[in-house]
């Protein structure tokens, strides 16, 4: 890995990270530093003294810094589109390039947490809009900007972060509706972009162990809690595996395509920060691991590491969302947030 070896292959190079105060955003622009690489850290966030805060855009940036890049925070409200030209507008002035873009800032995730015990009609409209103002509008004004910088320099990466549930019925309609539209998006400016000389990918993480979903699971049932140590992969992953698509020169050729973040990791040959290979979500691997009893989970450990296709993928992914429902979420019967 990187860290390891001392390689920068992305020194030079400008990224810009939308939503990276934490979770996977996080874990994105530490894995483009870490390569070497310029990280623009946006966010709402921001630290209230002369020291950066966990969980802020500085301490983000403080961390790229650390790892061999150059961490630059910037607040800005991706739910206003005023905000996102005057961020694009500041990185042309300062850095006169963008070389990736990693659309990843999503509004809603803690009420999903919290009501994914519920259906559509039992939740407000405007968690709609909150969810998929942000994490889908914002996404393609993002890009826009980004695509008119990056045409003119005839190269460019463009990441936007989904789900799973772009493909399968996932926490709830709103956010697989969001996700769905999303990978589209990817699939069409792809085709408009490709012969400007930009790459655009959707880029699939698991089921990551942010602050959040650490949190959630210290209150889990012991079903849920098994699912995600079988499942559950560093904000890293997805970090690093955004760093090895930004430095594969042939990146045109996966253009439109939807990528899992575990699978680039792994067949890059790299690990986690805990010196894992990163196991894909539709491995057979972690199927048997979730599945099994803990007297079991030694055979679990046996299973080849093979990928299911993904029309297998599909009711496995919308058998867990129903079953997380019937149980009234995470928690289990009667623990359900309100």
């Amino acid at each position: 890995m990187y860290a390891d070896s001392g390689a920068k292959p992305l020194a030079g190079k400008i990224a810009l990270v939308t939503g990276a105060s934490r979770g996977v955003g996080r874990g994105i622009a530490r894995g483009l530093g870490e390569a070497g690489a310029t990280v623009y850290v946006t966010g709402r966030t921001v630290q209230r003294g002369a020291t950066p805060e966990p969980g802020t855009i500085e301490s983000v940036a403080a961390e790229v810094d650390a790892l061999g890049g150059r961490g630059i925070p910037i607040r800005c409200d991706h739910g206003r589109d005023e905000e996102i030209r005057a961020l694009f507008a500041r990185i042309e002035a300062e850095a006169g390039r963008l070389d990736v873009l990693v659309n990843n800032v999503h509004s809603g995730v803690h009420e999903i947490a919290e009501g994914v015990h519920r259906r559509f009609w039992e939740i407000e409209p405007e968690d709609w809009d909150r969810m998929n103002e942000v994490g889908l509008r914002g996404h393609y004004v993002a890009s826009v900007h980004a695509a008119r910088m990056m045409a003119r320099q005839r190269s460019g990466l463009i990441v936007n972060v989904s789900s799973f549930g772009s493909i399968a019925y996932l926490f709830n309609v709103a956010y697989g509706v969001g996700k769905a539209a999303l990978d589209r998006l990817t699939a069409d400016m792809a085709i408009e972009l490709q012969s400007e000389g930009v790459a655009v990918i959707s880029l699939w993480p698991g089921l990551v162990r942010t602050e959040l979903t650490e949190q959630l699971m210290l209150e889990a049932t012991p079903g849920y809690r098994r699912v995600f140590e079988a499942y559950g992969e560093s904000t890293m992953v997805a970090g690093r595996a955004v760093a090895v698509l930004a430095a594969r020169p042939d990146i045109l050729r996966s253009t439109g395509r939807v990528l899992i973040a575990a699978e680039v990791v792994r067949g890059a040959g790299l690990r986690d920060e805990r010196g894992r290979k990163p196991c894909s979500p539709r491995s057979l691997t972690a199927f048997a691991k979730a599945l099994l009893p803990e007297r079991w989970q030694r055979v679990a450990a046996l299973a080849p590491h093979v990928n299911f296709p993904f029309w297998v993928a599909r009711p496995v992914v919308r058998k867990f969302t129903e079953i997380l429902k019937e149980n009234g979420g995470f928690r289990g019967p009667g623990r359900a947030a309100r």
